[in-house]
């Protein structure tokens, strides 16, 4: 668990650090979604974090890292819910 821990530690002191580096537009999804046509169906959701961010926040920077570690503990927590389903427990 220990190691858990730490490697997961690991990854949000890399995204705090990685985060200036990070494209200011990224847009290869929003791209794909004018290719197809689908553009308009997007402002019916505009999910959880729009634009990587947090509209409550007022800083870019902090806004951006809030998210980015929501985003990491979410991968986290539905790999571990996935992991306790798969594994098969032996008597």
């Amino acid at each position: 668990m220990k190691k858990a821990l730490l490697a997961l530690a690991l990854i949000l002191v890399g995204l705090a650090v990685l985060l200036p580096l990070a494209s200011s537009n990224p847009d290869a999804l929003d791209a794909l979604t004018a290719n197809l046509g689908l553009q308009q169906q997007i402002s019916m959701w505009q999910g959880i974090m729009p634009g990587y961010s947090i509209p409550l926040v007022g800083n870019n920077y902090t806004s951006t890292l809030i998210s980015g570690i929501g985003g990491v503990l979410m991968v986290v927590v539905a790999g571990l819910v996935v992991g306790k389903v798969l594994v098969v427990k032996r008597p």
